[in-house]
């Protein structure tokens, strides 16, 4: 999961070295961005149901060895943009396939027999670090190359594929946690592509209003403010991206360790305090823009990673407890598609910006944000338990009030 995580997110840093290097209009950086959501959420959404009736290694493998092939197109595609769409369109693709099912394989790997100590948020923990690990690092290291290297759109895209060189061969040897015997019987894959549990209360109520705000908060951090700032960084410009998507992603990764001890079952406090950030962070993105200022992107970026990191958390351990084991890939694949959602803003935002600038856009986000925040708040005062008052909408779901959870997160 690090390195398709890596490689999805290499390019985040790159847009700016697009556009300086090969005068690529900000609409086309923006839609690059996007397009890689076009391929990713299709893939979520096959992928995850896919693993749950297959296996996760029929999905996983595969879908890694393509990560690879996604950075040979895009290092080969300096000089062609659309060869660019192609790659973004496979790593969108690749990360669909790989996050649900990887997901839901972390944390099944995370429960007994194979982690007899882990407790029950260590599958949601390590999943989402693993993921903020890779999206993190992938563009601080591009974003340096790119600014300091030769071939700045071809070099940086060799350490992903070293990275692919050493994770490849022990993905091989990761045990299968979907067992034969459930793996090929009960549901096809149509059926398994309804998940009923994405019509619970519980997951309408709090996780459809957060999910948007987890990529929403990094891309407009990562792929926006770099980019309406950039006249301000002119010389360092590149280098400055990847740092804005360190930032981001460094801090969304430090804080999940807190999204985790705050997080509770009866209530909603974890998703709300990330929306609160969400909220925080638009409103700088906002004034930052309006500055242009450097030093303000920064912090506004810390913000916003802050978000990103307590919202994702907060999500994966709501529909740890809300899904069973048959549709737990299936009901990850939902929340990463609405989570990707937040890609588009970018897009959005650019295309947007003929009827109001980028200062009264992010405003009117941190408004909607806002909006948001006010439907988790009310769920989160309401301390009725993951599963609500009502009955559960599907397998999984049955987890009434405050009813004690074993390690897998399901009732015992």
């Amino acid at each position: 999961m690090v390195g398709v995580g890596w490689g999805a997110n290499q390019f985040a840093s790159l847009i700016v070295a697009y556009h300086l290097d090969r005068g690529i209009t900000v609409g086309t950086d923006e839609a690059l961005f996007g397009v890689y959501a076009l391929g990713l959420v299709p893939a979520l959404l096959l992928g995850g149901p896919a693993s749950d009736r297959w296996g996760r290694r029929r999905v996983v493998r595969p879908a890694a060895v393509v990560s690879v092939a996604a950075t040979v197109v895009l290092l080969a595609g300096s000089h062609s943009v659309p060869m660019l769409f192609v790659g973004r369109f496979l790593a969108g693709a690749v990360s669909g396939s790989v996050f649900a099912a990887g997901t839901a394989w972390v944390k099944e790997l995370s429960v007994p027999p194979y982690d007899t100590g882990a407790g029950e948020q260590a599958g949601a923990r390590r999943a989402a670090i693993a993921l903020s690990l890779g999206f993190g690092l992938g563009p601080l290291v591009a974003g340096a190359l790119a600014q300091w290297c030769p071939a700045p759109l071809v070099l940086p895209y060799l350490p992903h594929l070293v990275v692919m060189a050493v994770v490849l061969p022990f993905l091989w040897r990761v045990p299968e946690t979907v067992v034969p015997a459930r793996a090929g019987a009960g549901p096809g894959l149509l059926d398994r592509l309804r998940v009923p549990a994405a019509l619970h209360p519980r997951f309408l109520t709090v996780v459809v209003p957060v999910a948007p705000w987890v990529f929403a908060a990094a891309s407009v951090s990562f792929a926006v403010l770099p980019t309406v700032i950039s006249d301000r960084t002119r010389g360092y410009g590149i280098a400055f991206a990847g740092l804005v998507a360190g930032v981001t992603l460094g801090l969304g990764v430090l804080v999940q360790p807190l999204a985790r001890r705050i997080d509770r079952a009866d209530d909603a406090r974890g998703a709300s305090v990330g929306m609160a950030a969400v909220v925080a962070g638009m409103a700088l993105a906002a004034l930052a823009a309006h500055l242009a200022s450097p030093p303000l992107v920064l912090v506004t970026a810390a913000v916003l990673g802050a978000g990103y990191g307590f919202c994702l958390v907060a999500g994966l351990l709501e529909v740890q407890r809300l899904a069973g084991p048959d549709d737990l890939a299936g009901l990850t694949a939902v929340f990463y598609a609405l989570t990707y959602v937040g890609f588009a803003v970018p897009v959005a935002l650019a295309e947007l910006t003929h009827l109001a600038g980028y200062p009264t856009l992010l405003l009117v986000l941190a408004g909607l944000a806002a909006a948001c925040l006010a439907v988790v708040a009310d769920r989160a005062r309401r301390h009725d338990g993951p599963a609500g008052a009502g009955a559960a909408a599907g397998p999984g779901a049955q987890v009434a009030g405050n009813t004690r959870l074993d390690q897998s997160g399901f009732e015992p």
